[in-house]
């Protein structure tokens, strides 16, 4: 009996957040805080206006735990803000302006706080203690408020995890804040980071993306660049960035792809495809022949040995995907993510946002998360119908970026697919645009802008590198600019294939499809 009545009581005791506060401050707990810090860092800021200066940019008021030292500071900010100078006069003038002198403790607690100052050297140290103090007080916040709403049987439980998680997300973006490096060891990095480029052999520094023409521009992507691939629907989006994705990872690199749009099976079956020449129609009915089926299982080999993630969740919001990044770069060190596509994620924020505001917190969440894993970000992006209700030129430009130009500003690269032939152009500037996709680099932050022709082969959903073999009698390789100009013409999957010896079919073998 007394068993069941002690169960009871512990069920009682965690059923409300405030049931919980009461049984800490009856065991004598009190949240973590650093008075005698906070009045020190104070005192230092009105005596020296270096200590001022190393701090100001990392402390918000409420990061002090005492009500009088968060009114302190908020008058020292406003000196701050309207350049006048801040000492124990000044700050005393302000505080009688905004009438908070008496809250505070009166000019005595004003000038007590100087007079514990014995040196100021150790201010940035004694003020990252006063943020450790914060953090943890809000995490003990936020948790409550969690443990609150997952008591309530109306609260759905993904708006619950979702909402911990920004706002746990939103507490490590605003207090952890990195350090400005010196030019030391930013010049010895970026050397290093140059010779590494050498040392490679081909001037590739980034993420190479199986295309010798494209990486000759980009030098492969680059740590930290949010590049963004937009085209019009059924131009080759996906299969594009799955080309760049398989090529990466087959070169060794750890790759993640978020589909929102295609299934993860779905997905492999295009590389299965791609990777062993059998259409998507025969892999999805399983009739193939003997010869097919020895190819299948010698072909994907390579593809099991990739690093290659792909996640697809549906819906996918910006926190759950910082969240699944973080994840996979700690785990396994991803070096790129790819997106398909940006217009399908959801910010979750405030429910009165426009659709183009959405759409511009969730360029600005791509880019910070590209910066803070410190590497690079591809998201596909949908253009507007305004290209293909313009005379003339069909091809994309910046402003075709689809519902909001932070797109265009957010983005260090903007690459557009164009292929001619899917409206219908036979011809174009003279070139043949049969099976032709132009690959167009309009915005480069870092490098130089261009574009880089390359065959879509839609059978097998690749694109693939064209290299035209002129007449036996002259040792010239023509430009890839024309597709059926009469020479020979020899497809080199990409390059990827060469260095990872995928086997490749007898050029002079007659297969029976």
């Amino acid at each position: 009996m007394s068993n069941e009545i002690g169960r009871r009581q512990n069920f009682g005791s965690v059923r409300t957040v405030s049931q919980a506060a009461d049984m800490s401050l009856s065991q004598g707990r009190i949240p973590p805080q650093s008075i005698d810090l906070e009045e020190i860092v104070l005192g230092a800021m009105m005596l020296e206006k270096s200590s001022l200066n190393a701090i100001i940019d990392i402390l918000t008021p409420e990061m002090f735990y005492k009500e009088a030292h968060q009114i302190i500071y908020s008058a020292i900010l406003d000196l701050f803000k309207n350049s006048e100078p801040i000492d124990l006069l000044t700050v005393t003038n302000k505080l009688k302006t905004m009438d908070k002198l008496d809250v505070v403790g009166g000019p005595y607690y004003i000038s007590k706080l100087t007079n514990r100052v014995v040196s100021a050297a150790n201010i940035e140290f004694h003020a990252r203690i006063i943020i450790q103090k914060y953090i943890q007080r809000r995490l003990i916040e936020i948790s409550s408020e969690t443990i609150k709403e997952a008591f309530e049987d109306t609260t759905d439980v993904f708006d619950l995890l979702d909402n911990a998680e920004s706002k746990i997300y939103d507490l490590s973006d605003n207090t952890l804040r990195k350090q400005s490096g010196n030019m030391l060891n930013l010049v010895n990095q970026a050397i290093k980071d140059i010779e590494n480029a050498k040392n490679a052999g081909n001037g590739i520094r980034g993420v190479t993306t199986g295309f010798m023409d494209l990486d000759k521009i980009t030098q492969g992507w680059q740590k930290s660049d949010l590049i963004i691939l937009a085209a019009r629907p059924s131009m080759g989006k996906t299969a594009f960035a799955l080309n760049m994705a398989r090529n990466a990872a087959i070169a060794g690199k750890p790759i993640a792809f978020f589909s929102l749009e295609m299934s993860s099976i779905q997905l492999v079956t295009r590389l299965i495809s791609s990777e062993t020449d059998i259409t998507a129609d025969k892999l999805r009915t399983g009739n193939l022949e003997q010869y097919e089926w020895d190819r299948l299982y010698n072909r994907v080999t390579n593809l099991t040995n990739a690093k290659l993630f792909i996640d697809d969740t549906p819906q996918l919001s910006i926190f759950e995907l910082r969240a699944k990044c973080r994840r996979l770069k700690e785990q396994h060190d991803i070096q790129m993510i790819f997106i398909d596509y940006l217009q399908l994620m959801t910010a979750k924020g405030d429910k009165g946002f426009s659709r183009e505001q959405e759409i511009s917190t969730i360029s600005r969440s791509l880019k910070s998360l590209a910066k803070e894993l410190n590497i690079p970000v591809l998201a596909l992006s949908q253009l507007s119908r305004q290209v293909e209700t313009r005379p003339g030129s069909k091809k994309p430009i910046l402003s075709d970026l689809r519902e909001s130009g932070a797109i265009e500003q957010d983005a260090d690269v903007v690459v557009f697919i164009y292929r001619p032939e899917y409206y219908g152009l036979n011809e174009e500037d003279g070139v043949n645009t049969k099976n032709l996709a132009v690959i167009s680099i309009a915005k480069h932050r870092n490098g130089k802008l261009g574009e880089v022709n390359l065959r879509f082969n839609g059978m097998f959903t690749r694109f693939e590198e064209p290299e035209i073999v002129m007449p036996s009698n002259s040792m010239q390789i023509a430009p890839n600019t024309n597709f059926d100009n009469g020479a020979k013409s020899i497809i080199m999957p990409s390059r990827a294939n060469e260095m990872n010896d995928i086997p490749q079919p007898d050029p002079n073998e007659e297969l029976p499809y």
